[in-house]
Formats: C-alpha cells, structure tokens, sequence
C-alpha cells in the first residue's frame, strides 16, 4: 500500500499531529519501541492512522514514570488482560498522587493563611480572647527531656506526621502543663502538637479546653521567653484571673521567614480561668 492512498502519514506528518518532534519517532525505532508501518524502497518512514493510539498510550505511560523498558516489554507481550492490568495498576498510582497533592495544597493553603492573619496582628498587646475546641495531634511526652533528646523528639515527630500524613501545614507548637508553669518552668514542655483541622480516624487526638486564653507574643530569642510569660502572669494577677490547664506555644514568625533571632515571634497562649 502506497502513501498516495492517503491512509499513511510521513514522519513530519505524524510527529506533528502528535506534538513532538520528528527525533522521537527516530529513536522510537531505533529502540524498538514504536516503529511506522513500513519504509519503502528509499527508507522513508510511513505511519499509519492506526497506530496514533498506540503513540498516545506509550506517551500516557510514560508520563506517569513508566520507563521505556517496561513499556517495551509491554509492547512484546501485548494481550488485553495486559492492558487492563496495567491501566489499573496506573490509576492505582494516579489516585494516591492526587491524594499527595492534595495533602500538598491544603499544607500550602494553611501556611498562606497564618501569614495573612500574622500580618494583621500587634505583636506587642496581651489579649484576652476565648477560643473554641481545637483538635491537636500530640507527640510522646517531653517533660524533664534533655536538649539532645528534645532534638530527637523534634525528629520522631516530624517523621510521625510526614509517615502518618498528619502534616496539616500549622506549625508544630509546644504544650506546657499547669505543673511546669506553676514552678517558672517554662521551657519544660509536656508535649509537641500539631492541630488538626479535620482529624482523621484512626488517631488519639487531644482537645484543648474551649474558653478564656491570654494571648501575647514573645519577640526574639526563646531563651529570653520567661521574660514574656512573667508579663503575661501580671497581666492575669492584674485582670484577677487564675491559670487554667496549659500553655500553647507556636512560632509566627521563625527560620521560614526571617533570618536573625531577634526577628522571630512567637505566639503564648494560656489557658486561664476567673478566680473564684
């Protein structure tokens, strides 16, 4: 069958209805993987319409990171049974991608969120603010860890969340309880946390108490952070309010966006109650 008969494309013709260049189809051949119907007497390349199909699965696959040897073993060992077995293998992989990026996108949309909110706030008042139910995802307990154990429990954490697809794109904060406060142990944290804007089951969650909460913001260095909660105890003493359970600790501003300590701010907030 001649190219006259008008069911036949050249090399020029094909890659440009498939939008690639004319080196693709060449090498495809070469290789083995996908060669034009027939060349004729003077080794010109003739495809034809039949075979656009084909051109477009070896294209899909590709994309979704099959490599050119398993293409071509399927190419050998063609059958229908093949064919199904691997399309549902690939959507399998699709559906666990889009899951991943949407994981991705609600991190990011998070992140957006906090730093439009961060920007509106006066980091130098102390409010005193009611808060609703949050949903917190906690790590081990940390009381009384040493500097390099509180590394590692960063650490485990951080692969606790990534493994468990629990990252929701907050920052890892800091729980105190009532007992380390009471005694000026500030940076004796209890527990590590993450909220959870829509906990998944499966999980122990920790839901903080919803009330009162004075909130105020430490900027600098977190060594001199005692600094920040001596003014916040005064400031409860001065509204005649007693502490509540815990403290919530959570960077604003930190490495992500700021270079130089001094720069960083991070937000305190203590669970308080009306004395009695």
């Amino acid at each position: 069958m001649s190219k006259k008969s008008g069911k036949y494309l050249t090399t020029g013709e094909f890659a440009k209805l498939c939008k690639i260049n004319k080196q693709t189809l060449f090498y495809y051949d070469q290789i083995g993987l996908f060669s034009p119907e027939f060349k004729n007497e003077k080794g010109y390349r003739f495809y034809s319409i039949h075979q656009i199909e084909l051109f477009f699965v070896i294209e899909l696959l590709k994309d979704l990171d099959m490599s050119l040897s398993d293409i071509q073993h399927y190419m050998q060992n063609k059958s229908p049974e093949t064919f199904l077995t691997m399309m549902y293998q690939k959507k399998d992989e699709i559906v666990k991608k889009r899951q991943e990026i949407e994981i991705k996108e609600t991190m990011i949309d998070a992140k957006i969120r906090l730093m439009q909110e961060a920007a509106k706030l006066d980091f130098n008042r102390i409010i005193l603010e009611e808060l609703p139910r949050t949903t917190l995802y906690l790590s081990r307990n940390i009381e009384n860890i040493a500097d390099e154990g509180f590394v590692e429990a960063i650490s485990n954490f951080v692969d606790e969340l990534y493994l468990s697809h629990l990252d929701t794109g907050y920052p890892i904060g800091v729980l105190t309880k009532r007992e380390q406060l009471v005694k000026g142990e500030f940076s004796n944290y209890s527990y590590l946390y993450m909220e959870q804007p829509k906990p998944k089951k499966g999980y122990s969650y920790f839901e903080t108490v919803p009330g009162n909460y004075l909130t105020g913001y430490h900027i600098g260095d977190e060594k001199a952070i005692d600094q920040t909660y001596k003014r916040l105890f005064s400031e409860m003493e001065r509204l005649n309010l007693t502490l509540g359970n815990y403290a919530l600790e959570e960077y604003i501003y930190d490495t992500v966006v700021k270079n130089e300590k001094e720069e960083y701010i991070t937000k305190i907030m203590i669970h308080v109650r009306e004395k009695g």
